[in-house]
């Protein structure tokens, strides 16, 4: 096995350089940090993991805390941080909460506290006092992707704003009748993302003189499935069937696409659709939607998490941080009858 030694030998600097080049921490002149990683590949020099922790108090690895496994915008976060963990030598532990309550107790009061960890990022979970001051106490540094939690750097998209542009957008075609998917109150925990879904939605309408109404207002579980169910409910109605709908995700907006084609009706000249997310089917599917771009949100709080463990912390002092959205407009929808 080679040493560091023999790499300070023959990059011709100090065992101490070496660590620093090598590890990221601490000041090392760009040519220098070179002149030792090609030392390091050249006599096949790996950093051990242990000395290296036992040196920086540091494990090298991030716990990464998610409510779902199995849905898009959970996976493509976590890809996004995943991406950039690996190019700053980080490790990613990924704890999924799906079964409730008492996992969650289990990773917060047990995994996490214990030193497997340098820092969290906890994805679309609104996190309670004490679990954050139990982290904050151990020194380890907390992200939260998905909205506001006191005392912690969180990003967030404007819900009610992304829904209130989704709705505007069918509204600027000439839409009138607009039924909203939104998300059941199984999902409507943390953060009340269907619930801001929801006021943006009605504020679009309200804006524009339209009445929101009840009947045109169906929930579901931010599947496609569910949204295919809903959407037949909405459709499948003779009298007063809506011209348009915007779907709190991609996924319910793709099930109502698949529920208009199956009772006959044409996208978008007897129905327009709306997701949130730009969903990587979103394209194949000519899907209009509010894209939240994951994976950035995913590759931010890693910058902010690897900040906060650098020596020299320089962060802004904004807790909140908002993330960007953008209207993507697609063939789903037109005006009406077109």
């Amino acid at each position: 096995m080679v040493g560091i030694d023999e790499v300070a030998r023959h990059a011709g600097v100090s065992t101490a350089t070496v660590s620093r080049a090598l590890s990221g921490n601490g000041h090392v002149s760009p040519a220098t940090r070179l002149k030792v990683e090609a030392s390091a590949d050249e006599l096949g020099y790996v950093v051990s993991s242990t000395a290296s922790s036992l040196a920086s108090g540091r494990m090298k690895n991030i716990g990464v805390v998610v409510p779902f496994l199995d849905r898009w915008f959970f996976s493509s976060v976590v890809e996004g941080a995943q991406k950039s963990l690996l190019k700053n030598g980080y490790d990613l532990t990924l704890y999924s909460l799906t079964d409730g309550g008492a996992e969650r107790r289990s990773v917060f009061d047990h995994f996490l506290l214990r030193q497997r960890v340098d820092a969290v990022i906890a994805i679309s979970l609104e996190l309670t006092a004490t679990e954050v001051t139990s982290l904050h106490a151990l020194g380890k540094p907390l992200v939260g992707v998905g909205g506001p939690i006191e005392g912690v750097r969180t990003l967030m998209i404007d819900d009610v704003a992304v829904a209130r542009l989704a709705t505007e957008h069918l509204l600027a075609l000439g839409h009138t009748r607009i039924a909203h998917i939104g998300g059941n109150k199984d999902l409507d925990l943390d953060f009340h993302l269907p619930t801001n879904r929801r006021v943006g939605y009605e504020n679009a309408l309200s804006t524009a003189g339209i009445e929101p109404a009840a009947e045109l207002f169906m929930t579901a579980d931010f599947t496609m499935r569910g949204g295919y169910q809903a959407a037949k409910q909405l459709l499948g109605n003779p009298h007063d069937r809506p011209t348009a709908i915007f779907a709190a995700s991609d996924e319910m907006a793709i099930g109502a696409i698949l529920a208009a084609r199956d009772l006959g009706l044409v996208v978008p000249r007897d129905v327009s659709v709306i997701g949130v997310d730009d969903h990587e089917l979103a394209d194949f599917f000519g899907l209009s939607t509010i894209a939240q771009f994951p994976q950035g949100q995913g590759a931010k709080a890693v910058e902010i998490l690897l900040d906060q463990l650098s020596p020299g912390k320089h962060l802004t002092p904004n807790l909140n941080t908002p993330m960007p959205f953008e209207l993507i407009v697609r063939s789903s929808t037109a005006a009406p009858g077109d």
